[in-house]
This record gives structure tokens, sequence and C-alpha cells, in this order.
């Protein structure tokens, strides 16, 4: 496919039905950048980021940041997918194989990353629609691979009766990315975003208010892409981080803990802080572990 057709193509959410629709997308895009590119940047400041500019035909724009220690190349893409499939299909019992799971971080990753990196190839007067657009697909991608591996997932509103004197009042309406029921039982509820900038407030929020209104215990777990921006002038461009430490430990320690917070791609303070590390996991190991004991 060309640039224009690709950007088309990511535009159009009823393309993207499928787990193998994702695939089938980015195998197109990992094609085009192959010769398609007019340059691809180095971050200045992590050098493991790329950055990639477009030609005319994508108005010489630079893309999101790139993490090429997680994006998988066109050399490589037919046999991940493959072990990606066989991944989700034997998801049980891959808990131990380290190079499996660290495959689904990485396919998963460059999936919902090249969308969005042919997105940027839109005017600057669309950018809004193409974050609107890449956050729907990313929500829609890990529902499917959720029903996939065998979770009975779905988004929607969950309708909250309040109480008081043990009369009904009224009730309060929530919209939930991920709802996942057994047995008609809502047990647990999730989020899912490219990004926690501007959003990780009200996830913690809504648990607390959620499980106050209650008087359940629910689950809620998180699921981010990656917490970076591209900073700087072309062509000395870096990363920022977007992920609001002090917010998340705020919260944490102060209001309620989550369930479980998940990332393709970890910002190295959630590993080296013992904070964040005790909350937040790569994104395989909610599929290939916590899940389980969430709806168990």
């Amino acid at each position: 496919m060309t640039l224009s057709q690709l950007v088309e193509w990511a535009k159009n959410k009823s393309r993207f039905q499928t787990l193998d629709d994702y695939a089938f997308f980015c195998e197109e895009y990992l094609s085009f950048i192959f010769d398609g590119l007019q340059a691809v940047i180095v971050s200045q400041n992590e050098n493991h980021y790329r950055f990639f500019q477009y030609r005319e035909d994508g108005n010489f724009n630079v893309t999101r940041p790139i993490n090429s220690n997680l994006m998988i190349t066109i050399e490589d893409f037919h046999l991940a997918k493959q072990d990606f499939n066989y991944a989700l299909q034997h998801i049980r019992d891959i808990k131990e194989d380290i190079d499996l799971r660290r495959l689904i971080n990485q396919f998963i990753y460059t999936c919902q990353q090249m969308i969005g990196a042919a997105l940027d190839a839109l005017p600057a007067g669309e950018s809004n629609k193409a974050r609107k657009l890449n956050g729907d697909l990313f929500e829609r991608y890990i529902r499917m691979i959720l029903q996939e591996i065998g979770v009975s997932v779905h988004d929607g509103v969950v309708s909250v009766p309040v109480f008081v004197n043990g009369e009904e009042l009224f009730k309060m309406s929530y919209q939930h990315d991920l709802i996942i029921e057994e047995n008609g039982e809502v047990r647990a509820i999730g989020s899912v975003k490219t990004s926690s900038k501007d959003r990780i407030d009200k996830i913690f929020i809504d648990k607390f208010l959620y499980n106050r209104l209650t008087n359940v215990n629910t689950p809620h777990f998180a699921i981010f892409l990656n917490d970076v921006q591209r900073k700087g002038k072309e062509p000395r461009f870096g990363v920022n981080t977007t992920f609001l430490t002090g917010h998340f430990k705020g919260y944490t320690i102060k209001l309620n803990p989550l369930d479980g917070v998940y990332y393709c791609d970890l910002r190295p303070n959630m590993l080296t802080d013992d904070i964040l590390a005790s909350q937040i996991r790569s994104l395989d190991a909610l599929l290939t572990e916590d899940i389980w004991r969430l709806i168990e």
C-alpha cells in the first residue's frame, strides 16, 4: 500500500474487526516503511526510540516515538504472527515461557503503534481525530485479545443503584472500556488507554466511587500502551515521559491501589521504584497470569 492508502485504511474503524485485520495492517505498514520514509530519526536522550519522518505524501510529518526494542521488523513479522497466535491459543500454559511472553508484548505494541504512526501522517488539523481513532482501535484490540483467550468481556455502561436507608433512590451510570462478567456477575472492570496522561486520576477515583456505592470490592485494572511523547525540535528530537509518578503513588497509597496496571512499554522508573514496581507489570502478565486471578 501507499502511505495515503494506509492512512485511509487506518481512518476506517470498520476495517479492524478481527485480530488478523490488525496484523494485516501492521504488515502492510512495515512493508511501506522499509523504503518509503524520508528519514528515521534517533531520539537524543533515549536512543532506543525512533521517529519516522514521512516524505511529501505524509506532509513531512514526524511520528510519535517508537521503541525499537519492542517493534517487530518486517523480516520477523510473519513468524512473530504465528507465535503470537500460538501463544493466545495456549495462554494458560506459557506462564514460564519468557520468550513467548515477551513476544506477546512486542506484537501488541507493534500492531497498535503502526496504526498510530500511520495516523501521524494526517495534517495538523486532524490530529485530535487521529488520537481518538487510535485510542478507539486500541480499546477494540485489547477486547478482541481478551475474548480470544476465553474471557467474557465487553464495553458498555454499568448502572449502580444508590441506596439510602435501604431504599434505592436513583442509579449512577458508568461507561467502561472493559466489563468482565462471569455467570451474569461483574467480576472486574478495566480501562484501556494509549497513555495515562490526563486519565490516571479518573481511573483511581472510578474504583473508589464504584466500590463505595456498591459495597462490593470489584477489581479495577488499567492497560496503557506507553507513556512517552516527542519533545524538542527537528532534528534534535527526544522523548518526555507523560507518566505522573506523584499522582500515581499518591492515589495508590492514600486512596486505593488498583488491582493491576499494565504497559506494553514500561518506563524505567516502573522497574526501579519500589511502589511502582509493586503495582505495574508488562501486559503479558495480565494475559498469562493476572486476568485469571481477577475473574476466578
